[in-house]
């Protein structure tokens, strides 16, 4: 048995969460997936999945191999890289799903740079907000904002997006500028509803290390920030976004900051990939250029 090829179609199993996905991003026949962590399982003596009719999910001797497969198996990729030619360029297709808002208005105005850097990497940029399955979508990595659940993915922080909140002149012109959280009740605010962030309704502000959250009326939701922006700036309402996706509406004073002794929390940015074992150099070299932007 060939352990270390056992280990990476273990992880691979681990990481999607069925011997059939496993098998079709391997480029194997279930059979082998199936026969490998047989083998695997008799050669250890212990039970690493528990297997049920749609799903297989991991024992929790199956937790304790995972942990140490994946530094096994990076620490001989690290040795391994380490001796090849430093001057190979990336290349190859990279697929990247993000938010439309850290896509339009931060890797689209950046993306040249991104080019000019690996002009062999085809890049395909996925938008959503919502969460997805990398493995069953065949996504390579994922730019994730706040606060992540427990993955089975390696996640990379990029750092911290600052929020503000904002309105158009227009609508400030009509509202009244707001002073404090107090004064919402008097105002209207876009809703934004995903499956895990900001709760529908609510604007959520900071101060002296105190959370608060304001309930706001509305007039929609949306799920989608480029969306979320467009009704800000035609005046439905108040909205709360990272400082640096609206710089430029700020800049130019489409959008005007309010309650600035108010800040909403700050939100984490991160990069979520499987484990660096199937990590390709494009993906490495997108992550350490995302994370410089960031």
């Amino acid at each position: 048995m060939d352990r270390l090829q056992a280990m990476q179609i273990f992880i691979r199993v681990a990481e999607a969460g069925s011997f059939v996905r496993a098998a079709e991003t391997l480029s194997l026949p279930p059979s082998t997936v199936t026969s490998s962590i047989k083998g695997l399982e008799k050669y250890l003596q212990v039970r690493l999945f528990n297997r049920t009719t749609r799903r297989v999910n991991l024992t929790a001797e199956g937790l304790q191999y995972l942990a140490q497969c994946r530094e096994i198996l990076s620490l001989i990729e690290h040795t391994e890289s380490s001796l090849t030619d430093s001057s190979k360029r990336p290349q190859g297709r990279l697929r990247v799903d993000m938010p439309g808002g850290i896509a339009h208005f931060i890797v689209m105005s950046n993306l040249k740079d991104f080019y000019r850097r690996y002009p062999d990497i085809y890049l395909m940029i996925g938008v959503s907000d919502r969460q997805i399955d990398l493995v069953q979508e065949g996504v390579d990595c994922v730019i994730r904002t706040g606060e992540l659940l427990n993955s089975t993915l390696v996640a990379r922080p990029l750092g911290r997006f600052r929020w503000v909140t904002c309105a158009s002149p227009k609508y400030l012109s009509e509202y009244g500028i707001p002073q404090s959280p107090e004064d919402l009740s008097r105002h209207r605010a876009v809703h934004y509803f995903s499956d895990q962030s900001r709760r529908n309704g609510e604007l959520c502000f900071v101060q002296n290390s105190e959370p608060l959250s304001v309930a706001v009326s509305g007039q929609g939701a949306v799920n989608e920030t480029g969306l979320y922006i467009r009704m800000c700036l035609e005046g439905f309402g108040l909205a709360q976004l990272a400082g640096n996706i609206v710089s430029e509406h700020l800049q130019k004073g489409t959008l005007v900051e309010v309650l600035n002794d108010w800040q909403p929390p700050s939100v984490p940015v991160s990069l979520l990939y499987p484990h660096q074992r199937f990590l390709s150099p494009a993906v490495r070299a997108f992550a350490d250029w995302i994370e410089e932007i960031i």
